[in-house]
């Protein structure tokens, strides 16, 4: 496997699949309809996500994971990639739903700490140049390529304050994000990921609180 840095990015989903393989061996897929996260609980992910029954539909539970690593990445505030740190992610995102059950989902991402590491910064990464390695990718690893865009895909859920996870739409989201990066080569990665993708749903709106009533 190629080594981290900026130009091994395709290297990176391979690298990031196999780690968290071993987090999840032996797991059964989740299910692939849209995933509330902030009415999801942690005994709901473990049982009837990661665990789901056979013969439903589903989608990887790697993908899951990648979506959930790329989600708490961007909600932190953060802009890396990190190459070496997906199996640490499933671990303690697995050590903290098994402790408390009941909490959301949402909330287990927020109180996830896990090492990060082989950081890549997408604020510095070519739009185009990560395009065509992504694409060449798409034709030599099909798999490991959704695996990247999982996680490309989770971050800019993230970034746009969503909070629903629907795999279904990853294939709408990464031609969206192909279609962005040849209009605006020179952009980022980053800003690829912020500007609108009709697979990510904007956040619905908070109802505004009524005025306060003037005083007598």
């Amino acid at each position: 496997m190629k080594a981290g840095g900026r130009s091994a990015a395709p290297g990176t989903a391979v690298r990031l699949a196999a780690g968290v393989a071993v987090a999840l061996l032996g797991a059964a897929h989740a299910h692939s309809a849209p995933l509330n996260l902030a009415a999801v609980s942690c005994a709901n992910y473990e049982h009837e996500i990661l665990g789901a029954p056979e013969g439903l539909e589903r989608a990887d539970p790697i993908d899951t994971v990648m979506w959930l690593f790329g989600f708490s990445v961007a909600a932190s505030g953060d802009r890396m990639m990190y190459g070496d740190s997906l199996s640490p992610f499933g671990f303690a995102l697995d050590a903290e739903c098994k402790a408390n059950p009941a909490e959301a989902l949402l909330d287990a991402l927020s109180a996830v700490k896990s090492k990060r590491a082989n950081p890549m910064d997408l604020t510095r990464l070519d739009c185009a140049a990560f395009e065509a390695r992504h694409a060449a990718l798409r034709l030599s690893d099909p798999e490991s390529a959704t695996t990247l865009t999982m996680w490309l895909f989770g971050f800019a859920v993230g970034l746009s304050g969503g909070q629903v996870m629907d795999a279904s739409a990853v294939d709408r989201f990464d031609a969206a994000l192909g279609d962005r990066c040849a209009k605006h080569p020179h952009d980022s990665v980053f800003d690829a990921l912020s500007a609108r993708n009709p697979a990510v749903p904007a956040p619905k709106p908070r109802p505004s609180q009524p005025a306060p009533a003037p005083r007598q």
